[in-house]
């Protein structure tokens, strides 16, 4: 069993549900991963919405998957360059396991920063 497998599967998979239920409601349509990972990409750049190229939105999913670990000290942030981009380094290894345990990983870590933003912001 490795880190992912001992969280609840019930309780991750209804609070993942209720996420992406929340985000339907606030952009009309309920998104997957990828659009999950996008969305927290925009955030944690904070530039708003725009027009981005391919390349920049993989690099928008990259600061999110960042991001996210960085609440469990996978990643830290380095640094913002001069264009308000964050870059991040990696702390420690991510545990190794097979893709549904690390896709797992993924939506637990993204519903925890959400449950943090919410905090946060109180929203």
């Amino acid at each position: 069993m490795d880190f992912f497998e001992t969280k609840s599967d019930v309780d991750l998979d209804v609070r993942w549900q209720d996420l992406r239920l929340d985000l339907q409601q606030k952009f009309g349509k309920r998104p997957d991963l990828n659009a999950i990972l996008f969305l927290i990409g925009i955030q944690e750049l904070g530039q708003g919405i725009t027009e981005f190229t391919k390349e920049q939105k993989q690099d928008l999913m990259h600061i999110a998957t960042c991001k996210v670990f960085s609440l469990s000290g996978f990643y830290e942030l380095e640094r913002v360059d001069e264009d308000g981009w964050p870059h991040y380094k990696s702390v420690k290894p991510i545990p190794p396991g097979h893709l549904k345990a690390q896709e797992r990983m993924l939506k637990w870590h993204i519903v925890e920063y959400f449950d943090q933003l919410n905090e946060d912001y109180q929203l």
